[in-house]
C-alpha cells in the first residue's frame, strides 16, 4: 500500500501539470487538428502525453506509458493516460474535458487520477481504498433506472464499433439520458453519485478512456465491465464499457444483450 500510495502522489503532480496546460490552451488558439480517425488532437493532448513519458521515464524508467497520442515502452506496469478527454468540447471553448490518468499492473487498474481543472475536482483512487473527490469520500447513488432522479450518459459516433442507439432508445423510456460531451466526466458522476450510469462504446484504444474510471468508480460502490458484463485488461484495447452504480447494470446488460448482439449491430 505504501507503494502504491507513492504512485498515487505521482498521479497527482502530473494531473496538477496537466490542469495547467489545459487552462493555458483553453481560451487561446489550441492548435486544433483531426487525426487519421477524424478526432480532435490539440496542443494540450500532446504537451500533456509527452510530459507524462519525460516523468515516468526519469521517476519509473521501468515502467511503459501507454498515452492516446504517444506510447513508451513495454512493461506490466503501465500508465495509461487519455491527456484531454472531451477533446471536441474543449477545442470549441466548451468547458467540459479532463484528464485521465491510471496505473495498470498486469491488465488490473490499481490507481486512478481524473481532473476537471474547470471545477478544480481532483478524483483519486487506490485499488481497496476507496474514492475520493478532492479528499472527501465518494460514493454512487442507489437509484433504480425508474427514479426521475436517475440521469444517464451515452456516447455515440459513426465510427464505433457498437452503435447503442437502440439501447439508449429502450432505457430511455425510464431514465433521462444525456451525452455531456466527456465520457470520463460523466464516469465521475456516476462515481459521486450524480449519475446512475456511463454507456461507452469504444473499442480500440479506448483503455485509455476507462482505466482510471475503472478503479476510481468501483471504490465508490459502483461496476465497470465491457458493454455486456465482462472483466477486461486495461492495458489493451477494450470492448466497450458499461458503467454503473451496480444496483441498474444487470438491467442495462439485458437492454444491450437484447438489442447489440455484435458489433455494428
Amino acid at each position: 500500500m505504501e507503494l502504491l500510495e507513492e504512485y498515487l502522489e505521482f498521479a497527482k503532480g502530473i494531473a496538477q501539470y496537466a490542469g495547467k496546460v489545459m487552462m493555458k490552451y483553453f481560451k487561446q488558439n489550441n492548435g486544433a487538428s483531426y487525426k487519421g480517425d477524424k478526432t480532435i488532437v490539440t496542443l494540450a493532448d500532446t504537451e500533456i502525453n509527452s510530459y507524462l513519458i519525460e516523468q515516468v521515464k526519469k521517476k519509473y524508467p521501468s515502467h511503459s506509458v501507454d498515452g492516446e497520442e504517444e506510447q513508451f515502452g513495454k512493461s506490466e506496469y503501465v500508465w495509461v493516460c487519455d491527456p484531454v478527454d472531451g477533446t471536441a468540447m474543449y477545442a470549441r471553448h466548451v468547458p467540459v474535458a479532463v484528464f485521465s490518468l491510471a496505473l495498470v499492473i498486469k491488465g488490473e487498474s490499481k490507481i486512478g487520477v481524473v481532473y476537471d481543472p474547470f471545477t478544480d475536482s481532483l478524483y483519486t483512487a487506490i485499488k481497496g481504498n476507496g474514492a475520493y473527490k478532492n479528499g472527501e469520500k465518494i460514493t454512487v447513488n442507489d437509484y433504480e433506472l425508474d427514479n426521475m432522479k436517475t440521469v444517464c450518459n451515452y456516447e455515440l459516433w459513426p465510427e464505433a464499433d457498437y452503435n447503442i442507439s437502440k439501447v439508449v432508445q429502450e432505457l430511455a423510456n425510464k431514465s433521462y439520458f444525456v451525452n455531456i460531451g466527456c465520457i470520463i466526466r460523466s464516469c465521475m458522476c456516476v462515481a459521486s453519485g450524480d449519475f446512475a450510469l456511463a454507456i461507452f462504446p469504444g473499442t480500440k484504444h479506448k483503455n485509455c478512456d476507462m482505466a482510471a474510471v475503472k478503479v476510481i468508480v468501483e471504490e465508490a460502490g459502483g461496476i465497470v465491465t465491457d458493454l455486456f458484463g465482462n472483466e477486461q485488461r486495461y492495458d489493451e484495447s477494450i470492448n466497450g464499457a458499461l458503467i454503473s452504480n451496480g444496483k441498474v447494470h444487470n438491467e442495462v446488460i439485458e437492454a444491450i444483450r437484447k438489442n447489440l448482439n455484435d458489433r455494428k449491430n
